[in-house]
């Protein structure tokens, strides 16, 4: 599709120049730089930026006019990046910057995760960048510094086919969900204001071009969904794409993929050209799985350059069939060798002792023993804060949600620690993210409508019908919520009350039965305080943000340190039977006899027979994308539907 720029374009161009440009796209990176599971102390892992380096250096050499850009959620992700930049054994440069520099990147834009650990972590990460920054959409309050820039512009040197050198200008402008200033409100409100996607291109974009930009891209970190734009939109890339003026979209944030198929029948996308309302687009994954490629032949004319053509790809870093991945690239291991080295030294510090195994492999069939931990460490840290005052007389409870169960990650995307010595990087495969606590107050109305968001996550089951798939592919494991402190149920007969973006769906329809407390039915007016992570509170994922006047704790702490500390005194069920020989506290609901699910879980699970065996599973074998394929019964007499008690 030919797109006109509408401006001035210098002197020297001839109209008949023909000019090729390729634009490589990392995003959501998330710390993983080297093949190395730092979680399992595993090396030689398919993922990263060190082996996508291999993919990026044979993409530059075969065009003469090549820019690298990432589209955010860089520096968090991984012990590698997270323990680095927050700890003092290293004093060195963010290891996730240095590979960067080492690969020259153009520009980048930021995501959301950038801003988790505050703006003078931040600061001190750019610092060392040798490439600039870009998000628009956060403007600073008064006194407060920002270490980026709204908009770039960059000027570049690039060769047409005839073998003439042209000076274009290229205009960048990163933009990030709004939600940061209440994702991560600790550590912005006060400093900051995040105005919406769209609004923000459509008022400075107009900008860029008078500059005298000759091609105007956007670093989106913002994933593709249908539905109207308004200023909160968080997945707003489709919208954007309509800003006139914008030539190419890099987008991100939802971790998937395109062009693909994954956006199949959205009005306005189009996988087969790898375009969003005709424009130009691309979406490269996570953890580096692939690298996108969008190739834009630009033609020169009277109103200047315009694309003529595109071509928009993703090379995958596991190219499949048995092929290897990419080797990692020696520059950029060199640029990380000692901050991994410190990293591997921090994580393996001993914290405690399990004589079980904790892992995810089952925690979205069963009430699952790694949570219950997480769960134990938080209500621990509230029932602390809230001593002495009048709210220590609520009972409270506690939420958390599996964050490695496969999905879009893979099937090795999962926690796995055996019985034995518990480390500190088993803390950080616990709980990935460096949320912080909040406590606050709940009715029973408000905890039955948080527990329908999370049974939102698994697909209608039809009774009596054999190997039905159960978890809804569109919802990631980090939406499933389990509540501690009540029992319940969860009846997968009836359709999810809520979509999985969190609006109502079928408002007569509930899945939650028999939720008590303490053997006693829960009333809508009961009370209590619940233990959550800043992020859930603040009304992330699928859930509606608790009210101001609800909190009545919000702690700086994130919930991995506590939980360390937590493990590290001795007072947690570590040294108790956490198998299924416990009662659940939750379960689902029993169906007739021959009901079965189907669960994609990562085949590590084979080293965990007894719990394949306590949920009376069955293994399938392998899925094409390499998940273990496992049948759980659902009938009345199934392990699965074992009544619970709190």
């Amino acid at each position: 599709m030919t797109r006109p720029f509408n401006h001035r374009t210098g002197p020297d161009a001839p109209s008949s120049a023909t000019l090729h440009l390729r634009l490589l796209e990392t995003t959501d990176l998330h710390g993983h730089v080297m093949p190395f599971d730092y979680h399992s102390g595993q090396d030689g892992r398919p993922l990263g930026l060190a082996r996508l380096a291999t993919l990026i250096r044979e993409a530059r050499a075969e065009a003469d006019n090549c820019l690298l850009f990432d589209n955010g959620d860089f520096l968090q992700g991984t012990p590698l990046s997270d323990m680095t930049g927050q700890s003092d054994d290293w004093d060195g440069p963010n290891p996730v910057i240095a590979a960067m520099n080492a690969l020259d990147y153009d520009a980048v834009g930021l995501g959301n995760h950038e801003f988790n650990f505050g703006l003078p972590a931040l600061a001190r990460a750019l610092a060392s960048a040798r490439f600039p920054a870009t998000c628009a959409n956060v403007a600073a309050l008064d006194g407060v510094s920002l270490p980026f820039a709204p908009t770039l512009m960059l000027q570049r040197r690039l060769t047409d086919t005839a073998g003439q050198a042209h000076d274009l200008r290229i205009g960048v402008i990163g933009l990030v969900p709004p939600q940061i200033a209440i994702w991560d409100r600790h550590h912005l409100q006060g400093r900051l204001n995040c105005a919406g996607i769209t609004q923000t291109a459509r008022r400075l974009v107009p900008g860029l071009r008078a500059a005298g930009a000759d091609l105007v891209i956007a670093l989106a970190h913002t994933g593709i969904d249908d539905g109207p734009d308004h200023p909160g939109l968080e997945n707003a890339a489709l919208p954007l794409s309509r800003v006139p003026g914008i030539d190419a979209v890099l987008a991100g944030h939802s971790h998937r993929l395109f062009p693909g198929p994954d956006h199949e029948g959205i009005p306005g996308v189009s996988a087969e050209h790898g375009s969003l309302n005709g424009v130009p687009a691309i979406m490269a994954g996570f953890a580096g799985s692939h690298l996108g490629v969008l190739d834009l032949m630009l033609t020169h004319g009277r109103d200047g350059w315009r694309i003529r053509s595109h071509h928009a790809a993703l090379r995958p870093l596991h190219p499949g069939s048995g092929a290897p991945p990419a080797a990692a690239d020696p520059a950029v291991v060199h640029s990380v060798a000692g901050a991994h080295r410190t990293t591997v030294q921090l994580v393996d510090r001993p914290l405690g002792t399990t004589s079980s195994a904790l892992h995810t492999y089952l925690a979205l069939v069963r009430d699952d023993p790694a949570l219950r931990l997480v769960n134990a460490a938080q209500t621990g840290a509230l029932a602390r804060a809230v001593a002495g005052t009048p709210d220590s007389a609520l009972q409270i409870l506690s939420a958390t949600a599996p964050f490695r169960t496969g999905g879009r990650a893979g099937p090795h995307h999962f926690t796995d620690i055996p019985a034995g010595p518990v480390r500190l990087r088993n803390v950080a495969d616990l709980y990935a993210f460096p949320n912080t606590l909040v406590g606050a107050r709940i009715t029973g109305a408000d905890l039955l409508e948080w527990l329908e968001r999370a049974a939102s996550c698994f697909h209608r089951l039809l009774p009596g019908i054999a190997d039905q798939p159960i978890v809804d592919p569109v919802s990631p494991g980090h939406a499933f919520d389990v509540i501690s402190g009540v029992s319940y149920r969860i009846d997968l007969s009836q359709p999810p009350r809520y979509a999985p973006g969190g609006e109502i769906l079928n408002p007569d329809s509930h899945r939650l039965r028999e939720l008590r407390h303490q053997g006693r039915p829960v009333t809508s007016d009961d009370r209590f305080l619940i233990a959550t992570n800043e992020y859930r509170a603040a009304g992330g994922g699928p859930y509606r943000a608790l009210p101001e006047a609800a909190i009545v704790h919000r702690s700086k702490t994130p919930v991995r340190d506590l939980l360390a500390r937590h493990i590290r005194k001795g007072t947690t069920p570590l040294t108790l039977p956490l198998s299924l020989s416990c009662d659940p506290g939750w379960a689902f609901c029993p169906m007739p006899p021959g009901t079965s699910a189907l669960a994609q879980t990562g085949p590590g699970l084979r080293n965990h027979p007894a719990d394949i065996d306590a949920l009376a599973a069955t293994d399938l074998g392998d899925t094409p994308d390499g998940f273990l394929s496992l049948r759980v019964p659902l009938g009345p007499e199934s392990p699965a539907t074992r009544a619970p008690r709190a």
